[in-house]
């Protein structure tokens, strides 16, 4: 039985192979065969239409008055301009129909290619009894005032935790908060709040190694994302607290400072020490990014990652472990928080051409994408501004960035969402094995060896 449903599945991949070499080829000749050499020069404008949108793009963001007007207009008018040409030669149609096969092509060979690479490694879970005595701090006006219109105090009250409402109207130290709940008998603290307010917990959780539960009532919940918790109803997060398991992730600090999510040095470190930030995202930073992007304002900062050392970027991104990169709908996830390394993005873009490449170039010159276990910011001035969980803080420089590797015991429900599996990198090499697979597997009594490698396994912490 499972020989056969091994070779089943053989075929069902051998022929999402060929599915998506046939949509790749005829995407690409459409425009040929529809089009002749037209079709092609028109194609080549629209690549030139992409190049100029970045480079209007980056003179809107780089300029102020006038200039910038005009900047804005011409980002708007290349790719209008592209289509109407299209519409003109009356192969609108046809980019359409690439663009749709492109995108069959890409799902296709992602479905072949789903049980044949690398799984991935899922986080490792410890069965842990209930906290008899937990402590949870709810921020009211974090996510909107979801404490409320989930009546999060009241559930947690009744599963028997001690809960200490903030004062929107004073400024607490949540860190003494935790100290004082832990010196207490204490054995598990929550957080219903922000990344920020939640690393601060964080932190003294580590110190005293008590579980932690994170409730996912901020406004991006970024860590209860890659946690896998439910992000639309926090309430839910409780459950951990009657039916939980653990979970060993890492802490990041920035010298001293914890964070769980990433510390943002460069322009948008800058941007979020500005008073009307909060207020005004967007015109806030549209006021600040000309000074920022041509280095009229701010430290020119090094970078160094490891042996790796980069110079004068205009923004640096280290998260707790590092980002998804390859899959744009997987951007800003993280697939795993226990790898004991750091995640670096770095950005450097001084001109219209190289934002043009930053788009349109697979790998360019002005992207650093790196992991590291340490990464010191250093800056040509004495202190640096960053933003740590969306936090802003101004530290000395230079920044010594770390990851303590399992150092935080997450306590989370043992029924949740979970984190969405990475889709699996399109590696055209073994999409024509596949599909050369299906001539094999057609003949009676042979099978495609085609196995898929065991799950990596999780090494135990090391407590």
């Amino acid at each position: 039985m499972e020989a056969a449903s091994a070779e089943r599945l053989h075929h069902r991949q051998a022929w999402a192979a060929r599915a998506a070499l046939a949509a790749t080829a005829t995407a690409a000749l459409l425009p040929l065969l529809f089009g002749g050499v037209r079709g092609v020069a028109l194609l080549a404008v629209g690549v030139v239409g992409l190049a100029v949108t970045a480079a209007a793009l980056w003179w809107a963001l780089s300029r102020r008055g006038p200039a910038r007007v005009a900047a804005a207009l011409l980002a708007v008018a290349a790719p209008v301009a592209v289509v109407a040409l299209f519409v003109a030669a009356n192969l609108l149609w046809v980019v359409v129909l690439s663009a749709l096969l492109w995108c069959f092509a890409v799902w296709a060979g992602r479905f072949a290619l789903r049980s044949t690479g690398l799984r991935p490694v899922r986080m490792k879970e410890y069965r842990t009894p209930p906290p008899r005595h937990p402590f949870l701090i709810l921020n009211p006006r974090s996510g909107g005032g979801k404490v409320e219109r989930f009546s999060l105090r009241e559930k947690a009250e009744g599963l028997g935790a001690r809960v200490v409402l903030l004062d929107p109207e004073q400024q607490q130290d949540v860190m003494e908060l935790a100290r004082s709940a832990v010196a207490q008998g204490a054995d598990l603290l929550g957080v219903a709040g922000g990344d920020g307010t939640q690393a601060l917990v964080a932190a003294v959780a580590a110190e005293h190694d008590v579980p932690f539960l994170v409730i996912s009532a901020g406004t991006r919940n970024h860590f209860a994302m890659d946690l896998g918790l439910d992000r639309d109803d926090p309430s839910t997060c409780l459950d951990a607290l009657s039916d939980g398991v653990e979970l060993r992730v890492d802490l990041g600090f920035a010298d001293d400072r914890p964070f769980v999510n990433n510390a943002s040095f460069g322009v948008y470190g800058a941007v979020v020490q500005s008073p009307g930030y909060r207020d005004d995202k967007v015109g806030t930073a549209l006021g600040l990014l000309p000074d920022l992007l041509s280095r009229q304002r701010g430290p020119r900062l090094t970078v160094r990652a490891d042996d790796t050392a980069l110079t004068d970027p205009q923004a640096v991104l280290v998260s707790n472990n590092p980002y998804r990169t390859g899959d744009p709908f997987g951007f800003g996830r993280r697939e795993r928080l226990n790898s004991g390394r750091l995640g670096v993005l770095a950005v450097r873009v001084d001109s219209a051409v190289e934002a043009a490449e930053l788009l349109l170039d697979p790998n360019p010159a002005g992207l650093a994408v790196l992991t590291a276990h340490e990464v010191v910011v250093e800056a040509d001035e004495p202190h640096v501004e960053v933003g740590l969980d969306g936090e802003a803080l101004l530290l000395p420089s230079p920044v010594r960035c770390r990851v303590e590797r399992r150092a935080l015991r997450v306590r989370v429900p043992r029924v949740r969402p979970g984190v969405p599996e990475p889709p699996p990198r399109l590696d055209w090499r073994r999409l024509r094995k596949l599909a050369a697979a299906v001539g094999r597997t057609a003949v009676p009594g042979r099978t495609a060896a085609l196995p898929a490698p065991p799950p990596r396994q999780e090494s135990e912490p090391q407590r």
